[in-house]
């Protein structure tokens, strides 16, 4: 069954068409990333399946239902994190989180638990004010999360997350999907789709250029390996194996590095390499 529904979803402002026709499908369980450089399109493609923003054409189903206009029914059912925090002034972590849990009659108790799970229970008594920024994303993730929704939209999540807590954070997320909920996320860190994400849409212009697994989408791109020998040797090779065979029997295995292509590869072969402002 799928969890969400995309089709010809377009918005445009002014001379600008900041989603082009897109089409997508995300089944229910399913880990789903939308990747692009700045001014893709990916965050106003998540707002627009979010019920945030009204499409200027297409339709949009989440859970079977339209979002848009803010559908009551569907908001218990759906959890978001924004790519920016926003927060009631003067209230510390435990109070906002209690607020977010009060709005779907969630208890205190349950509430605290996600304080805990997102690592930031130290810290229910400081005021929002005064988290660092990688602490106050974590509480939004965790204001997200606390109602139990069955499809979570996350918006660079690890953002402003030291690597330690982006790892924690990927333990955290990959939970959430294994027990059954759809996770849909915009991300630029590569290794966080490439480790986290059933499937990736890339996009650029506002359009998907491509939509697969991470497996063939690398697969796909056909890359050379790169070997490095201990004496700085460099080999570029579609034949790894014969190779490896090769240095082996001239006994020059010790200190090579292997470096098969990766996602963003494939990211940067589709979006170029310029710089994004």
């Amino acid at each position: 069954m799928r969890a969400i529904e995309v089709e010809g979803l377009t918005k445009v402002y002014g001379e600008l068409r900041a989603v082009d026709d897109v089409g997508l499908e995300v089944a229910e369980g399913e880990f789903f990333g939308i990747l692009g450089p700045n001014g893709a399109g990916k965050t106003t493609v998540l707002e627009l399946v979010e019920g945030l923003r009204q499409p200027d054409a297409g339709t949009v189903r989440v859970l079977g239902e339209s979002p848009w206009r803010r559908n009551r029914s569907l908001l218990p059912r759906i959890g978001v994190q924004l790519q920016a925090s926003s927060f009631f002034e003067r209230l510390t972590a435990r109070e906002q989180i209690h607020t977010f849990a009060a709005l779907y009659d969630v208890a205190p108790a349950a509430a605290d638990a996600w304080l805990d799970r997102v690592g930031i229970v130290d810290k229910a008594d400081t005021r929002v004010e005064d988290l660092s920024g990688g602490q106050q994303q974590r509480l939004s993730i965790a204001c997200a999360l606390v109602h139990d929704p069955q499809v979570v939209f996350l918006d660079e999540p690890t953002a402003s997350l030291d690597p330690q807590a982006r790892r924690n954070l990927w333990d955290l997320l990959s939970g959430l999907n294994d027990s059954g909920r759809t996770v849909v996320l915009t991300t630029h860190h590569m290794d966080e789709a490439e480790a986290l994400c059933d499937r990736v849409a890339i996009m650029d212009g506002g359009r998907i250029l491509q939509l697969a697994s991470p497996a063939a989408l690398i697969q796909g791109l056909a890359a050379p390996t790169r070997i490095t020998t201990a004496d700085g040797e460099t080999l570029e090779t579609t034949d790894p194996a014969a190779v490896l065979t090769r240095l082996a029997d001239e006994q020059r295995l010790d200190g090579i590095s292997v470096r098969t292509a990766t996602l963003e590869d494939v990211f940067l072969d589709l979006t170029g390499r310029e710089y994004r402002a």
